[in-house]
């Protein structure tokens, strides 16, 4: 590809000439206002205005000595005055002795001055008088008229796309700004490549996809990727997120998808971006708004627009979504999203690169340890990672530290995965004892358990929404889980309510374990549906999809009311073993018990090292053993 094409000059804002004539229009109207204020301002002086009758009176009987006549207006000066102190107006065309003055011995000093009259001023100051209201009310009607026609521009624009165009930044993202998903940037440096060089596949016929689906749970990194691709490539980037297309007005998606593969072609090559592609991708004939439906439609035309490419025009489309189970199934073959590009959760190795590239800039005390961090931070995101760093500056800075220390990037991981500590929450005695009794049945349960994760952190602090955590971190990252280690999760999840059930009795149990109870039944039920892990259902999974129509939830099963009985009893039978388990262990470590119950209440916090130690030498009784 000529290196110079793709160095093109983005495409550039229009001039604003609306904006330059408006402000020409400004100015003028307020010049004409200025104009007209210092006109009225000159014209006024502080000669007290009387009538003319008054003033023919006193000259009559000698009291002016000066009357000076301009045109219709007179200033007069009193005896004994050096000048005019009053004015008035005498009839138009008339002389004074026509308005009844006199001239005789008793007036003999009154003089009579005629000064010429200067009209010039009157006759600006009349054409601004006349003609500033017409100007004001042409202006403020051409203002009106653009406004219109604004409004007008505006409606015609409403069907175009609202894509984002980037690519002529000056930081550009590349792959080097990401850590981990290597096996995604592989698939993704294909499509760099044909961008920069085309006749190199195409010498071979080869056929690059015309779109590509990056699919992976959120926060890990997919739009970033999308980004790095257009920055490695050098391209123009049109970024759009799949509720833009849609709008309550039919054929208005539609006319977007237009408007941005319209534009797309123009700048090729180039790539689009469909972040959520979800929100229109769904499967059609779902029954919400038939085949009119506005969503449907603006996917058709998404169908249309990528299967009408024409040859050579090198436009990529791009698209990320966490749900593509429910993607049509036409927008998935071969020539539309040829190709799918998963991007998990990022493992050991891949979330220290992440940390270290978001501490990068940060200033670090040697002692941090970011591999330990990525070891205890299973099953977080590059978006949860980037969280935790700064969460860390943060605190460090609220501590007055230049530099940010362990105990602060510890502090900022337990913030994010369990929550911030609430300290200001009083709590009695008797809630502390009964907090303090629930933690540690979790944390003893689990602690002899062969197939349990690791006690990381017991503490009757409340974080979050819990009144107190026990916290447990598996000692490394796990793909697959057994039936014998899902029973013993279900076992340490109920041992808190069977400590209280063994403490205090069946009839004083708490609300504080309803989290945990519900959690366990998820977890019962989900081995049971959609892992085939019951006992009279084994290898047999019944999925069902969940609806929103009319804002109701809304089940549909593939299983008969008989299968659900049966996969009702399946759950309850895995609660119940639980329970029994989890009763036979706290039984027969009540020693145990009550040894991490006064650690709690004395230090309210108990790690991991001295959890293992108080419980050292607890036993798994053969009753709750499985093998």
């Amino acid at each position: 590809m000529d290196k110079k094409k793709i160095k093109r000059p983005m495409p550039g804002k229009p001039v604003k000439k609306r904006s330059t004539l408006r402000n020409v229009l400004f100015i003028i109207l307020l010049g004409i206002f200025l104009i007209i204020g210092i006109s009225g301002y000159n014209s006024g002086d502080s000669l007290k205005e009387v009538a003319l009758s008054d003033v023919r009176t006193r000259a009559n009987n000698g009291e002016i000595s000066k009357i000076e006549v301009t045109g219709d207006d007179l200033k007069i000066t009193k005896k004994g005055d050096d000048k005019p102190t009053e004015k008035s107006i005498k009839e138009s065309g008339s002389s004074l002795s026509d308005q009844g003055f006199t001239f005789n011995d008793t007036n003999k000093d009154l003089e009579i001055a005629i000064n010429k009259a200067d009209t010039s001023g009157k006759v600006w100051e009349n054409i601004l008088y006349t003609m500033g209201p017409v100007i004001l009310l042409g202006g403020l009607l051409f203002w009106m008229m653009r406004s219109a026609q604004g409004q007008g521009n505006q409606a015609m624009s409403f069907g175009r796309s609202k894509a984002r165009l980037y690519g002529n930044e000056k930081d550009k993202v590349t792959f080097k700004d990401i850590a981990g998903s290597n096996e995604a940037k592989e698939d993704l440096e294909e499509i760099v490549d044909f961008l920069k060089s085309p006749k190199k596949y195409e010498g071979v016929g080869a056929r690059i996809p015309k779109g590509m689906l990056l699919v992976g749970p959120p926060g890990t990194g997919k739009t970033m990727l999308a980004r790095a691709v257009a920055g490695e490539a050098d391209v123009p980037f049109f970024s759009i997120s799949g509720s833009e297309f849609v709008e309550m007005f039919v054929g208005v998606g539609a006319s977007r998808v237009r408007d941005l593969f319209g534009k797309a072609k123009k700048n090729a090559p180039c790539i689009i971006f469909v972040d959520e592609i979800d929100a229109v991708g769904r499967r059609r004939g779902s029954g919400m708004g038939g085949g009119h439906d506005e969503r449907e439609q603006t996917l058709n035309q998404i169908l249309v627009e990528m299967d009408g490419f024409e040859q050579g025009q090198n436009v990529i489309v791009l698209a990320a979504t966490n749900r593509s189970d429910v993607l049509d199934p036409a927008l998935l073959r071969p020539g539309r999203f040829d190709r799918r590009v998963n991007i998990s959760l990022p493992d050991r190795k891949d979330r220290e690169a992440i940390l270290k590239v978001h501490f990068e800039k940060k200033p670090l005390e040697k002692n941090v340890d970011l591999d330990a961090l990525a070891a205890k931070s299973a099953g977080s995101s590059g978006a949860d990672l980037a969280n935790i760093a700064n969460e860390s500056a943060i605190i460090a800075a609220k501590n007055n530290r230049k530099t940010i220390t362990q105990e602060d990037v510890t502090a900022a991981f337990e913030k994010v995965a369990i929550g911030p500590e609430r300290k200001s929450k009083v709590m009695s005695e008797r809630e502390k004892e009964l907090t303090a009794y629930h933690e540690a049945g979790h944390a003893i349960v689990g602690h002899v358990m062969p197939d349990s994760d690791m006690v990381h952190k017991v503490t009757i602090i409340p974080r979050g929404g819990t009144g107190g955590v026990t916290w447990f971190i598996p000692p490394e990252d796990k793909s697959y889980h057994s039936i014998i280690e899902y029973k013993d999760i279900l076992a340490r999840m109920l041992g808190g309510r069977i400590a209280e059930e063994v403490i205090y009795g069946d009839d004083r149990v708490t609300t504080g374990a309803g989290n945990d109870l519900q959690k366990a039944a998820e977890l019962a039920r989900e081995m049971v549906t959609n892992q085939g892990m019951g006992k009279k259902l084994r290898n047999q999974v019944f999925h069902t999809d969940d609806g929103m129509i009319m804002d109701k939830m809304m089940h549909e099963r593939n299983y008969s009311d008989e299968t659900a009985k049966v996969i009702d009893d399946e759950v309850e039978s895995l609660i119940t073993e639980a329970a029994v388990r989890a009763k036979t262990v706290i039984k027969a470590n009540l020693k145990k018990l009550e040894d991490l119950k006064n650690a709690l209440l004395e230090k309210e916090t108990v790690e991991a090292d001295e959890v293992a130690k108080i419980l050292d030498g607890s036993k798994l009784p053969k009753e709750a053993a499985l093998y």
